[in-house]
Formats: structure tokens, C-alpha cells, sequence
């Protein structure tokens, strides 16, 4: 058997480096290690850069929800305490999520770079691999492998008031707002 590799680091190739920059540290709560005219390298834990930005000399053309390129990168926090503290230190910052999601599997909400890429922050609902895998094996998945979309606000509010963790990761609880269906927004549509 060959070894596994672990994940290091994504590379965004970019004309916005400043604003990519500051956008990365901001949601991250990162910070620059290194940065020149042409490269930025950005960590937020121990390793030496998780995020780096590429600054070509010539333009480049922005990304649209037409262009075949990577969709996301995701994050997982551990548990719904310290997702929620982050979606209000940026809510508060002015970085709103596009559009978030309860896929069953995760509790998902996804932001915008300055360049149009999507940042997944996220919560595993499932402690255990095999029961995440299991789920997504399962009939609630196979009916809609995406999920509901709900409303950030309505989470917070309902897990002050005391919902549990298991409440809020159901999808069922996403389904009474209601929401318009998510994906023209996870695909892009402003």
C-alpha cells in the first residue's frame, strides 16, 4: 500500500493580492509569513503556509459561474460553538456567507472571495467517518445530495436559545425556513 498524502496547502493565482490577502486573514485568522511583489504565503496553524497567493505580471480575467475551475476549499471547525464565533466575528467585519447549506453530512456555510472562489466553513454532523459515510449512502442523500439552505441568523438564534447540536445539524430543522433552493448560488449567482 502507498503512503497517504496529507493536504498542505491551495494556491490562488490572482491580480487582487492585497485584497485576497486581507480577505484570507480575516477569515482564517491568519497572518502573512511571507509576501513580495509576485507571492504572499499565509498560514493560520502550525504549518509553515496553508494559503498562498500568486501575483502574475500580466491580468487576468475574473472568474465566472461559467469558467471550469475548482469550486471550494472547505475548513471544519471543530464543534457549532466555534463555527457560529466565526461567522460573527466576519458577520461583524462585513463578510456575509453566499449561501448556507445543511447537507445532512455537514452543516455548511459558504463565503466569496474577492476573486469569486468559494470558502466552505463547516461542521461535521457525524463524530465517526463511517457514519458520515453511511449517511451519504442512505435515502435522505440519495433524495438531494445538497440540502436545504437556511439562514445564519435563525442558527444562532435557535442555539442560544437552546437548541441542541443534533437539532441544528438535522436537516430538518433547515427545511421549515423555507429557503429558496441553494444551488444557483453555490454554483456562482450573485
Amino acid at each position: 500500500m502507498s503512503a497517504k498524502p496529507k493536504f498542505a496547502h491551495v494556491v490562488f493565482q490572482t491580480s487582487q493580492p492585497t485584497e485576497m490577502r486581507d480577505w484570507y486573514c480575516t477569515v482564517l485568522d491568519g497572518h502573512v509569513l511571507y509576501q513580495d511583489a509576485a507571492l504572499t504565503f499565509i498560514t493560520f496553524d502550525d504549518e509553515h503556509h496553508r494559503v498562498a497567493l500568486l501575483n502574475p505580471p500580466v491580468p487576468l480575467e475574473r472568474k465566472t459561474p461559467a469558467t471550469g475551475a475548482m469550486h471550494h476549499v472547505a475548513y471544519t471547525f471543530e464543534n457549532l460553538d466555534d463555527l457560529l464565533d466565526r461567522y460573527v466575528l466576519l458577520r461583524d467585519q462585513g463578510i456575509r456567507p453566499a449561501v448556507c447549506i445543511a447537507h445532512g453530512v455537514t452543516t455548511s456555510m459558504y463565503y466569496r472571495d474577492p476573486d469569486g472562489n468559494m470558502v466552505e466553513m463547516q461542521i461535521d454532523r457525524f463524530a465517526e467517518p463511517d457514519d458520515a459515510t453511511n449517511y451519504m449512502k442512505g435515502p435522505e442523500y440519495a433524495a438531494d445530495s445538497v440540502g436545504p439552505q437556511f439562514d445564519p441568523e435563525q442558527l444562532l438564534a435557535a442555539y442560544r436559545a437552546g437548541a441542541s447540536v443534533e437539532e441544528l445539524s438535522d436537516r430538518s430543522w433547515a427545511l421549515k425556513s423555507a429557503l429558496p433552493d441553494p444551488m444557483p448560488a453555490l454554483m456562482g449567482a450573485r
